[in-house]
């Protein structure tokens, strides 16, 4: 019944933790579109894809006890830390859900290491995967012209996004 919800508390405890709310958002999409079995449905929004039901499965999860939210004020904005707690290892347990695949670990770290602004772009590429290279790119700079990303952060995050799918394809 809570199957999707143990995926959620699986994916932050295999990340020893995630601090962002859009870099959780970020995360989860493309591991999803990396066809790890997510199935929170997303919506294009001003910082990327955004699942209202993944925040609504986070704030459920921390009121029940199975993450911590952590906030962080940041002086001109507050950050969010999420934890798997014991209680969310032992429902896990309880929820019957395997554990997270080599694969799925190998690319939860890659992309803890990366920057939120970098995994907006990536989501943001992979929302626009069905158009050509260069279509995606000329999206990515209509939606996202404030942030000017730039040709090699661009060329960069092709290279992450092809990484990735390489090490699930090996694992």
């Amino acid at each position: 019944m809570l199957e999707e919800h143990a995926k959620i508390v699986q994916f932050i405890g295999a990340a020893d933790g995630i601090t962002g709310r859009k870099k959780l958002q970020k995360m989860v999409y493309i591991a999803k579109k990396l066809q790890f079995p997510y199935k929170e449905k997303y919506d294009f929004h001003i910082y990327g894809p955004y699942s209202e039901e993944l925040t609504l499965r986070v704030e459920e999860l921390c009121n029940m006890g199975f993450l911590q939210e952590e906030r962080q004020d940041k002086g001109s904005y507050v950050q969010y830390k999420y934890q798997m707690t014991d209680a969310g290892e032992h429902f896990m347990e309880m929820a019957q859900v395997p554990e997270a695949s080599p694969a799925l670990k190998i690319c939860i770290e890659q992309m803890k290491e990366k920057s939120s602004r970098f995994l907006e772009l990536v989501s943001t590429l992979l929302y626009f995967e069905n158009f050509p290279k260069e279509e995606q790119i000329e999206k990515v700079h209509v939606v996202k012209g404030k942030l000017n990303y730039t040709e090699e952060e661009i060329e960069e995050a092709f290279s992450f996004v092809m990484n990735l799918m390489n090490e699930k394809a090996i694992h």
